[in-house]
Parts: structure tokens; sequence; C-alpha cells
């Protein structure tokens, strides 16, 4: 069901301050910053080859990253990604097995334009999950 690790999203209070770092003191390529309005994110990625690291702000107060940096101002890991193929058998799957996958129904989209979907905390060891759509 998963074929990868696609990427490890930080949360973070500066977006560019954060990247200037990233690249001076680890020496890491950081991307163009991107924006996904339906989510109310800023992200950029530094892609490492095998997977990415995701690091977004928050471009509205209402948004769910906004309300993550209420309660941690210095920022953190807020999810992992999981490659899937198709995400529709994937999340049939596992629904199949009592996991509940969070929203209303709707499709989500990241800025790639990719299919999205998002794991409960509580059905993944306390980790929100996200499955990423890879189609081969």
């Amino acid at each position: 069901m998963f074929t990868s690790l696609s990427h490890v999203s930080i949360v973070v209070p500066d977006l560019a301050a954060a990247s200037r770092r990233l690249r001076e003191i680890y020496g890491l390529d950081v991307g163009e910053p991107h924006t996904n309005a339906e989510q109310g994110v800023r992200l950029v990625y530094v892609d490492l080859g095998n997977a990415k690291i995701e690091l977004m702000e928050p471009s509205r107060p209402d948004s769910p990253i906004a309300k993550f940096l209420e309660r941690n101002p210095k920022g953190g890991i807020h999810h992992f990604s999981l490659g899937v193929d198709v995400m529709e058998p994937a999340t049939a799957a596992l629904r199949g097995q009592g996991v509940r996958i969070l929203g209303d129904g709707r499709p989500q989209y990241n800025v790639a334009g990719e299919r999205i979907a998002f794991i409960h905390p509580a059905d993944f060891l306390g980790t929100l999950v996200e499955l990423e759509e890879h189609k081969s």
C-alpha cells in the first residue's frame, strides 16, 4: 500500500528565517516558496533525493498550521507523509481496518497537484500521517 516516505513536515514561525538557517548552517538546497491557499500555508521543500523536508508557515490566522503554532510557538514536526499509488483504494483499505481518514470526504491536493489525505493521529501511534498519491 505505501510506496515511499515522501516528506517530513516541520512547522516554523518564519519560513524565510528557517530556509536561511538550513542553507547557511546545514548547506541544504531549499526550493522556492509555494502557497497552498486551500490549506492556508506557505511552504518550501528541501529535496534529499529519497525524501524531502517540508517547511510550513501559516498564510492565514485560521489555518490548522496557525493553530499548531499557537500550541508550539517555536514550531516543530507536524506530520510525515507516505506515498501511495492510488488514493481511493488505499484509503478504502485503511477504513476497512478501522482507520479514520480526516476531512469531509472532498479531495484535497498539495501544491504539486497530487491528491492527499490524512490519517487521524490516534490511528497511527499518535502521529499525523499524510498520504500522498504518486501515480507511476
